[in-house]
């Protein structure tokens, strides 16, 4: 089943001479459970396709369905709302609240949105990622790998229908990144979670489902990785 639909997406910034196209009719699909990198250089449109799948940035045309839902045919209020309980988002630089411990930052989103967490999903999150013994620790008590499954964490605690991962080992040494890797595959595969990831990483790149590139703004599906 098709979650995600990406249809003739197009970005440009700017008018006239000084216009920018970040993205040229871009198109593809996700199944759901599927894991896909995002490959390619910097200013290549990775980023501006992330944050237009992720409704943080709107796109200039074309559209973005999450099973069935058009991101960009409903009010700015309600895409918000949709877009808190149904996407999932992992970024370079952990965006921990540094005053909340490892659990809290966690179930922050759930609370956010006025749901009680359920004791048994928090539990086994936290043994998934390995942070039982983190739980209590403030993200200044914690080291960079440690931080980044605290993000994956709150990423995935409400259960979203899609992960946004940009760049999530990019703040880490090639051990940490390895073991975030190991950890955020693990955890998608537990939950059947469908994760579009942007890494410069080629390694890291290798162990997705499915590779897709981006080069000045346009997009081509390498296929699987692993085939």
């Amino acid at each position: 089943m098709e979650l995600l639909q990406v249809q003739n997406l197009c970005k440009v910034y700017g008018t006239g001479e000084t216009a920018v196209q970040a993205l040229r009719d871009v198109s593809f699909t996700m199944k759901k459970g599927e894991f896909a990198a995002v490959v390619g250089e910097s200013g290549s449109g990775k980023s501006t396709l992330l944050n237009c799948i992720g409704a943080l940035d709107t796109p200039s045309s074309g559209s973005i369905c999450l099973e069935g839902t058009n991101l960009f045919g409903m009010k700015e209020n309600q895409r918000t709302l949709f877009r808190r309980r149904n996407i999932g988002f992992i970024f370079q630089s952990f965006h921990l609240i540094e005053e909340l411990d490892v659990e809290q930052n966690m179930i922050f989103p759930l609370l956010l949105d006025h749901q009680k967490p359920k004791r048994e999903k928090v539990e086994e999150l936290l043994e998934i990622l390995g942070l039982k013994d983190r739980r209590h620790h403030l993200p200044g008590q914690l080291s960079g790998g440690q931080k980044q499954r605290a993000a994956i964490a709150r990423a995935m605690i409400t259960r979203p229908m899609l992960v946004l991962a940009d760049e999530p080992t990019g703040n880490l040494d090639s051990k940490n990144s390895q073991d975030v890797m190991d950890l955020l595959l693990k955890a998608s595969r537990h939950y059947q979670q469908t994760v579009l990831m942007i890494t410069h990483n080629a390694q890291l790149a290798s162990a997705a489902d499915r590779v897709l590139r981006v080069r000045d703004g346009v997009l081509t599906d390498l296929g699987g990785a692993k085939s």
